[in-house]
């Protein structure tokens, strides 16, 4: 071996052997702020150059130098434009990244990447692949690193970094940082358009796509669009009228997990651990809170693009469209009675066909079809009235109560008879004055048959005629 050594450079003859074979390679090797630089000549095989795989990544991109980190011990390169040190695996996507370019688009949405895996994983979410299966219960991912955190997170059930406020515990600290905001009310991302803030970055991304309309999640039977992933899923249950989640109390199914949480928060334990701070009011879920914050802030973040209307809550503008749409997509198998929401008609079924009250008053006993009318009922016990006239300052028990309630400061009548013109505040005042058109009675008395127009007519009669 010969060795020659000058100020700053040190060049070295040397000979590899890999196996029977014989490999001579000129080393170049100069040492700068503390690093030491290498350069290879070409490698000789009897006579005959090689050029390995390595000396030709050596050269990707041409204008990024390979060194060895003294302080690290690990080779590096580093960009000649910005003077960064990067791992070897690395080089191509800084090499992008440095220049501005995104050499890779997705021919579905047009969005850009820098990585041919990133581009891979996103056109999941257009095909709907998911390759990565759990081995214990078959659920399945599209990426890797959702199947690992879900093994972790179901199947191990270790979750080392803990809440120090409620005990809550979390498998990454990344989980754990989220959650605390939900206790100190640090909301970091902000939208530019609206200026709504939001506690996670992802949050922000699909409420952007309420000011841009963008629906990337689309069902293969119906054609309906979705802005977040988990609503696709929830919806196609409606096709195939899956509901995997169960009560273990009651037997009641659920198509979402989060509606067996409140159903058993609700039904069978009445934990409420989310308080309202301005009123009190305690909820079954995050989710109902943040919508119930909205009473008293009086944003309204869902926009009606064709009259302008404004709601709290997403379900509300998809059911206020139906009014501009006429979609009825709910049919009861029973009459075929069409509903604009799911919700009226398991009203439906249970009021008129099945007669079940599954929700219970813990206080009187009385049993009510739906959860949000023993809510209502509730307060009558509570004397709760959660909802203020800001005008004159009256409360009300239920928000619809408080709506009716303004048209009288405001004066609105938006309910009008088609046949005489003749103005309502609201909706059940001008059915019951449509019947004075179309002579319909349709509480009739048990004792006598003598039939009326409105229950409380029939409840009157019952006192004063058949009291005894």
């Amino acid at each position: 071996m010969r060795t020659v050594k000058t100020q700053h450079r040190l060049v070295q003859n040397t000979t590899l052997r890999f196996g029977h074979t014989s490999l001579n390679k000129t080393i170049n090797m100069s040492v700068r702020k503390g690093r030491v630089w290498l350069t290879s000549s070409s490698l000789t095989r009897r006579g005959t150059s090689v050029r390995t795989k390595r000396t030709q990544n050596l050269h990707r991109p041409k204008r990024n130098k390979r060194c060895w980190n003294t302080e690290t011990g690990k080779k590096s390169f580093r960009c000649d434009t910005c003077g960064k040190d990067c791992n070897p695996t690395m080089v191509k996507p800084h090499y992008y990244t440095d220049r501005g370019k995104k050499s890779l688009k997705c021919h579905i949405c047009g969005k850009d990447f820098k990585r041919k895996s990133a581009l891979h994983e996103h056109l999941r979410i257009h095909t709907g692949e998911k390759p990565y299966v759990c081995k214990i219960c078959g659920k399945d991912f599209r990426q890797r690193l959702e199947l690992k955190r879900h093994m972790e997170m179901a199947h191990a059930g270790e979750t080392p970094h803990v809440c120090n406020t409620c005990g809550k515990g979390f498998i990454y600290n990344s989980e754990l940082l989220v959650h605390m905001r939900t206790h100190t009310g640090e909301k970091p991302y902000v939208c530019k358009v609206c200026g709504r803030s939001f506690t996670r970055n992802s949050d922000l991304t699909v409420h952007m796509r309420t000011h841009t309309g963008e629906k990337p999640y689309v069902c293969e039977r119906c054609g309906k669009g979705f802005t977040r992933n988990s609503d696709l899923r929830v919806h196609v249950t409606t096709h195939t009228g899956e509901k995997p989640y169960i009560c273990k109390t009651c037997g009641v199914a659920f198509r979402q997990s989060g509606q067996l949480s409140a159903h058993v928060r609700s039904a069978h334990t009445s934990e409420t651990p989310y308080l309202c701070k301005t009123c009190g009011r305690k909820f079954t879920m995050n989710s109902e809170l943040t919508v119930h914050l909205r009473t008293h802030t009086g944003e309204k973040p869902y926009l009606c693009k064709i009259c302008g209307k404004m709601f709290t809550r997403n379900s509300e503008l998809t059911v206020h469209m139906t009014t501009h749409t006429g979609e009825r997509p709910y049919v009861c198998k029973t009459c075929g009675v069409a509903f604009r929401q799911s919700g009226h008609l398991s009203v439906h079924v249970r009021r008129t066909h099945t007669g079940e009250k599954p929700y219970i008053c813990k206080v009187c006993g009385r049993r009510f079809t739906t959860n949000g009318n023993l809510s209502v009922h509730m307060r009558t016990h509570t004397g709760e009235k959660p909802y203020l006239c800001k005008m004159c300052g009256r409360r009300f028990t239920t928000n619809s109560d408080l709506k009716v309630h303004i048209r009288i400061h405001t004066g609105e009548k938006p309910f009008s008879c088609t046949i005489c013109g003749r103005e309502f505040r609201e909706r059940g005042k001008l059915t019951v004055h449509m019947r004075t058109h179309t002579g319909e009675k349709p509480y009739i008395c048990k004792t006598c048959g003598r039939a009326f127009r409105q229950s409380c007519q029939l409840s009157v009669h019952v006192r004063r005629t058949h009291a005894d």
